[in-house]
């Protein structure tokens, strides 16, 4: 098993990057590391397993080797997370296309809603350690 498990990001959606945030105000073992989609490493990871190099539609979870996309990696983020987050986990019982018409529905409507910035977040010099390059 690995150590740390990787969240792959849209770095100029204004969601996104709250959900970043909330997710590492809620795991307090630093289990997650973080690299925006459009970073080198994201790029790198996302050939690597055979993903659109240009569709940032979905955050990509990599664990154990794996990557996971929309709500499949969302529950899998969730599961992990502090306080009673973990039991949205649940959901992964719903059959995935269900799930993911409502993840589909947001992802799609994201920059409407929330807004979108012209380059990435930079994190705080505290939260340095938790982003790969």
């Amino acid at each position: 098993m690995e150590e740390h498990a990787v969240i792959l990001f849209d770095g100029v959606c204004n969601f996104c990057n709250s959900s970043v945030q909330f997710v590492i105000r809620r795991d307090p073992k630093r289990y997650f590391r973080f690299a925006p989609l459009q970073s080198e490493y994201g790029q790198t990871q996302l050939k690597r397993y055979g993903l659109p190099l240009e569709s940032f539609g979905s955050f990509i979870l990599i664990e154990n080797n794996k990557a996971y996309t929309r709500s499949t990696a969302s529950l899998r983020v969730a599961r992990k997370l502090s306080g009673g987050w973990s039991l949205l986990y649940g959901f992964i019982l719903v059959p995935a296309f269900l799930r993911n018409m409502v993840y589909e529905f947001v992802a799609q409507n994201r920059y409407r809603w929330f807004g979108k910035k012209d380059a990435c977040m930079i994190p705080t010099a505290e939260q340095r350690t938790l982003f790969l390059s």
